[in-house]
């Protein structure tokens, strides 16, 4: 007998790129294993940076799923929204008017059935629209990590109702960090310190320097890979991991100065020798090199360390996070969490299980 449907959640997903296409195949291939838990996911709404796909009746259905699978081959093609035009019930809009379409869906379903938006871009340009959401009411679940570090005052109203708010896969891709940490703090079990190598984009580049590769030849693998954010800077930058870090490029590098195609193209090579001789060194030590945040009571410092290779960071290989959690209970063995830290289909994973988080606030009235 058929599980009855306890749970309905409209999603309205930013962002077509690699995360979101992701998202968009796991929700239609988890359908039969959602709808054994009562659950519905309704896709309501999928933008890009241009424009707006919405279903034609957001309070009663959503984009069917032929339709976002289409959706995902073309995105993948490089074809816009608009190619999908006469498949489907539904409207498109381009920007501005797309934004206020999301706006008039967050309040339309914000104040009755509910209503999560999913932000699974890479840009700052999502954090008004989000706050609007959140003022109506809705629930968003974070991949891009950028709209929590912006404004401090963005960052309150966007967690002021924090049981509406999941971000877990802004840090370890899937990993259960930011969870892992949450359930620790409020058993009373007070945190001492946490270390790890946070990026999975700079464990990967580190890991793979030490087979004596061309810093610049990684980067752009590791961009080819989906590792890296559009512009690898975001991620060499340290900005994925803290606000204050060591950057491994120079300001003369940076946005404001390169174009993301020129740093590619010529930028990334002026770094090769510099690292390279830092790779050796470390090596001559019997040490490696690893991207690293230690957070302690006081303070938080990002940036290369030279680690022993036969640490538990120093083991690391290949995209993988490793985060040391040390606490009273974890004081001589802290708790360790690691995994794949990076790639479009784990993190989309870990935004679908945050999706699912949020179901028992859409449950219906028995």
């Amino acid at each position: 007998m058929p599980t009855a449907v306890k749970s309905v959640l409209p999603v309205v997903l930013l962002g077509c790129g690699g995360v979101g296409r992701y998202l968009l195949r796991h929700i239609v291939s988890c359908r039969p294993l959602h709808a054994n838990q009562g659950v519905a996911i309704r896709v309501v709404g999928v933008a890009d940076s241009s424009s707006l796909l919405v279903a034609d009746d957001v309070n009663s259905s959503g984009l069917d799923d032929a339709l976002l699978t289409h959706l995902c081959a073309a995105k993948s093609a490089g074809s816009p929204l608009s190619s999908l035009l006469g498949q489907g019930n539904y409207q498109l809009f381009r920007n501005p008017e797309a934004r206020s379409k999301v706006i008039d869906a967050a309040t339309m379903l914000g104040r009755t059935t509910g209503l999560v938006l999913v932000d699974c871009s890479a840009t700052y340009d999502t954090v008004n629209l989000m706050k609007d959401a959140v003022g109506h009411g809705c629930c968003i679940v974070l991949a891009n990590k950028k709209p929590l570090t912006g404004a401090y005052e963005d960052f309150q109203k966007l967690v002021s109702n924090f049981r509406q708010i999941r971000f877990e896969s802004t840090v370890g891709a899937g990993l259960p960090v930011i969870a892992s940490v949450t359930r620790i703090v409020a058993s009373g079990d007070p945190i001492s310190r946490i270390v790890g190598s946070l990026s999975g984009t700079l464990g990967y580049v580190m890991s793979e320097l030490e087979d004596g590769k061309r810093f610049s030849e990684v980067v752009k693998t590791a961009k080819s890979l989906g590792f890296t954010e559009p512009d690898p800077r975001d991620d060499l930058g340290g900005m994925d991991v803290a606000r204050k870090v060591e950057s491994l490029y120079p300001s003369e590098l940076g946005p404001d100065a390169v174009s993301t195609e020129d740093f590619l193209e010529s930028g990334l090579e002026q770094l090769d020798r510099s690292m390279e001789e830092r790779v050796k060194a470390a090596s001559s030590r019997g040490n490696v090199l690893r991207y690293v945040c230690e957070i302690g009571s006081k303070r938080c410092q990002v940036g290369l360390k030279e680690l022993p290779k036969d640490s538990v960071l120093g083991r690391l290989r290949g995209s993988d996070n490793v985060v040391e959690i040390y606490s009273r209970c974890y004081k001589s063995s802290p708790l360790v969490i690691q995994g794949a830290g990076a790639g479009n289909d784990t993190t989309a994973a870990g935004v679908l299980a945050d999706i699912m988080d949020l179901q028992d606030l859409f449950q219906k009235p028995a």
